[in-house]
């Protein structure tokens, strides 16, 4: 016996369709007035035994004429399912479709459709399979034209690939491509196009972003690919069926778990931040409610915990994350200090390193002596609780704690083996926060070091300065400042960059501050400095080329200036940085043309210093090339930019770097950035005193007398004696044992500075003399007399200077011409 077209899942075809249905005309009258070959085919009647005879002789049964007269007194199509009598003498049920025509002058005959009824109740299931198919059932399907455009799709499919489809097709897709499809259906859904056969692919999808933590990330996707043809063959476009295969097996939803924890814990050092993403993997999936305490030192970054924590231990809370929106009043707030008895599920955790279930009733350890405890977390129907430590790399370093409440059922075996698995990895992740962040405290204390803490109280400049490191995150880099206070009241202004970020920048930065510093207290011009420097930096340069690992090679730039408040003059050379910006009073801020000089490194290259005259009052600006090139601008306007914030240079500093700041800086920079402004006094000429002395021993008698006058006129009578042994001793010396000229300056400073300068280049150093020696007695006297000495070389010979502590000094402060205190 044989399968139906219904039932061997083949297209049992439309029954109606006039080309192969039964086909007949009955006019107005009840006659009939066509019969067509599937009529005769289908009752067995040819079309001269009916044609012009009433359709009614055809009725097997009751009458038929309130079925035709329910059908005739409508205008529109109808259906019904009548039995009629083959030729033969039996009744065929049929199912007919009745249509009006309407002729000229109102006549209106019927247009009648007949089948099988078997056919026709086939046909219908087969629209009823395909309409629960395309419209209530979970496969997606989609239809595409032969530009793999989509023309058709049914709801599921949206939910199976995750994404809307524009059922229209005009997305703006570009032929080839599949609008809003994911590139494995592209390139299936071309092969069919090409071959012509059907394909079956199984796709397993990852996670999508964004849903870290929720069931069914994960997808597996069977897709059918198979063309579409019409009547002649024709290839009309691309069909694919989709169906979402996403099981729900407890052993492939603990490894969707473990893959988004993977993805979703960790993705910052940030140690709260870590905990928390480990809470929004918990919950919902696996509890109702989690907490993570952590112990204090882990919290403070004090350093590593011990490996097992042994009796009640101070935990703080990290983080918690619940289902409810009204958090358990048991819950306390970050940062808040916990303390669980002992005995609790928590401290044996900390103490045996072993995760513990339990159901929750008032029976349960640290509940049973806490009524209130308990009544609180009955209150929310806790019925089972869960405690894991947090333990990484043989530390442990806190507990996790999960509850379940709006979910029925208890912690099972594996559900605990999922939660250690899950809190394992985040541990990992935690400790490598924990880790990150002493060594964040470390940089911060290298940095710390390697920078000015404060910059010295100097007469002859008011400062101020920012230092904003690329890494703001970490603090560190390779920019440096400073202000470093020289003889005869002078003070230099250093501000330098070394290439790259980091520690390693740091550590190079720190080197070479501290080779400018030593360099400084020799008093060498700037010029002669920086050559010093470059050659330090090439003999770095060359160590870490030969080492088998470490820093790359240091290179950097640098600006030195030397400001002398008695001349009014800054000394300036520059190693490969930017020149310093001058705001004058009343004229336009000046970029002083001083020779680049190469930058530090290179080797084989003069530097060169030039003299600027600064007036008094006025603001002098040095600052790394990250200040004018931190945004996307030119150099060129980055200057511009600068002029425009030295504009007003009688404005407090700190406004005025605050100005920088906000006018020339974005939000992180991309480069280090380090800027020193300073405004400048001129020491007024009733300050200084300064005397030629001839080379004659007697000239000694009269310089003392000199001095004497002058520092009564200053109003330093008791330092008079100490000053005239002072002076005396030094121009003894310059007169027995170098060379004129020979001159005597004394500065009213802070201090009390005394320089004489000769034209000889042999530098004095301390001796011991023997009990028999007549001379040799002389440094030593002024290096006890004095506060501060040395030597500093000039282009003519040499200026031995002293520094004494003024008598009163706190009220004796100097005063320039227009000094701000």
């Amino acid at each position: 016996m044989g399968v139906s077209g219904a039932a061997s899942g083949t297209h049992p075809g439309d029954p109606f369709d006039i080309k192969t249905s039964a086909v007949a005309i009955i006019d107005a009258e009840g006659l009939i007035a066509y019969w067509s070959r599937g009529a005769q085919d289908l009752l067995g009647y040819p079309a001269g035994d009916v044609v012009r005879r009433p359709a009614r002789l055809l009725w097997s049964g009751r009458d038929p004429t309130a079925v035709v007269s329910r059908l005739r007194r409508t205008d529109r199509a109808g259906d019904a399912v009548v039995a009629v009598r083959h030729r033969a003498g039996h009744t065929v049920r049929i199912a007919v479709r009745v249509c009006p025509l309407f002729a000229a002058g109102g006549a209106r005959d019927w247009l009648v459709l007949a089948c099988d009824a078997a056919d026709r109740h086939r046909h219908e299931w087969y629209e009823a399979v395909a309409q629960g198919l395309l419209e209530q059932s979970p496969i997606g399907v989609a239809a595409l034209d032969t530009q793999l455009r989509y023309r058709w799709v049914n709801r599921a499919l949206t939910g199976v690939e995750g994404h809307p489809v524009d059922a229209a097709g005009s997305d703006g897709a570009a032929p080839g491509a599949v609008a809003g499809a994911s590139p494995v259906v592209t390139r299936h859904a071309r092969q069919t196009l090409v071959s012509g056969q059907a394909q079956v692919t199984v796709e397993h999808a990852p996670p999508r972003r964004g849903t870290p933590g929720r069931p069914g990330a994960a997808r597996s996707r069977l897709r059918s690919f198979f063309p579409l043809r019409d009547s002649a063959g024709r290839t009309l476009g691309i069909c694919y069926a989709a169906l979402d295969l996403t099981a729900q097996d407890p052993s492939r939803e603990r490894l969707v778990l473990l893959n988004a924890a993977s993805e979703h814990i960790g993705t910052t050092l940030d140690l709260h931040r870590t905990v928390q993403e480990l809470t929004e993997i918990v919950v919902p999936r696996v509890a109702d409610f989690v907490a993570v305490d952590l112990l204090d030192v882990v919290r403070t970054e004090q350093g590593p915990p011990a490996a097992s924590a042994r009796g009640p231990a101070v935990l703080r809370r990290a983080a918690h994350l619940s289902v409810q929106k009204d958090r358990p009043r048991v819950i306390a707030e970050v940062g808040e200090a916990i303390h669980y008895p002992g005995g609790s599920p928590q401290q044996l955790c900390l103490a045996t390193g072993e995760a513990s279930r339990q159901a929750v009733g008032p029976s349960t350890p640290a509940l049973a002596d806490d009524p209130l405890r308990w009544t609180r977390i009955n209150r929310f129907g806790v019925h089972t609780h869960m405690v894991v430590p947090l333990r990484a790399r043989g530390i442990t370093m806190g507990v996790v704690t999960l509850l379940r409440w709006k979910n029925p059922d208890a912690f099972t075996e594996d559900d605990q083996l999922l939660v250690e698995d899950v809190v394992a990895r985040a541990a990992v992740c935690v400790d490598n926060a924990r880790r990150f962040a002493r060594e964040h405290q470390a940089a911060l204390a290298l940095q710390t070091s390697l920078l000015p803490s404060a910059l010295p109280r100097h007469s002859a400049v008011e400062v101020a300065y920012r230092y904003l490191p690329a890494d703001a995150d970490s603090g560190v880099g390779g920019d440096w400042f400073d202000v470093i206070p020289l003889s005869g009241a002078r003070v230099a202004l250093v501000v330098g960059d070394v290439v790259g970020h980091g520690l390693h920048a740091a550590a190079s930065m720190g080197r070479l501050r501290a080779a400018v510093q030593t360099l400084a207290d020799l008093d060498l011009p700037p010029d002669e400095l920086l050559a010093h420097v470059d050659d330090l930096v090439l003999r770095l340069s060359d160590e870490a080329e030969a080492a088998a690992e470490g820093p790359a090679a240091v290179g950097a730039t640098c600006v030195y200036a030397v400001y002398d408040p008695v001349a009014g003059t800054m000394l300036v050379a520059r190693a490969g940085h930017p020149s310093p910006a001058i705001a004058h009073l009343t004229e336009p801020v000046e970029f002083p043309d001083i020779p680049a000089g190469p930058p530090f490194g290179l080797g084989g290259l003069p530097f060169e210093s030039v003299e600027i005259p600064v007036e008094e009052g006025g603001v002098v600006a040095l600052y790394t090339d990250g200040l004018i090139e931190a945004s996307d601008w030119d150099v060129d306007v980055g200057m511009e930019r600068l002029c425009f914030t030295l504009a007003h240079p009688d404005r407090p500093l700190e406004e005025l770097c605050d100005t920088m700041v906000r006018t020339l800086l974005p939000d992180r920079p991309r480069d280090d950035v380090a800027f020193l402004v300073a405004r400048t006094h001129v020491m007024s000429g009733d300050r200084v005193a300064s005397w030629d002395v001839p080379v004659d021993p007697s000239a000694v008698h009269v310089v003392r007398d000199d001095v004497s006058r002058q520092l009564s006129l200053w109003g330093f009578d008791e330092a008079a004696f100490t000053t005239e042994l002072i002076v005396s001793e030094l121009v003894t010396n310059a007169i027995r044992h170098a060379c004129g000229p020979i001159g005597l300056r004394l500065i009213h400073d802070r201090t009390l500075i005394c320089e004489v300068s000769d034209g000889g280049n042999t530098s004095p150093h301390l001796r011991r003399a023997r009990s028999t020696d007549e001379g040799g007695r002389g440094l030593f006297l002024v290096a006890q007399l004095a506060q501060r000495w040395g030597t500093r070389y000039t282009g003519s010979g040499k200026t031995i200077w002293t520094e004494q502590p003024l008598p009163d000094q706190a009220s004796r402060q100097p005063q320039y011409a227009s000094l701000v205190p």
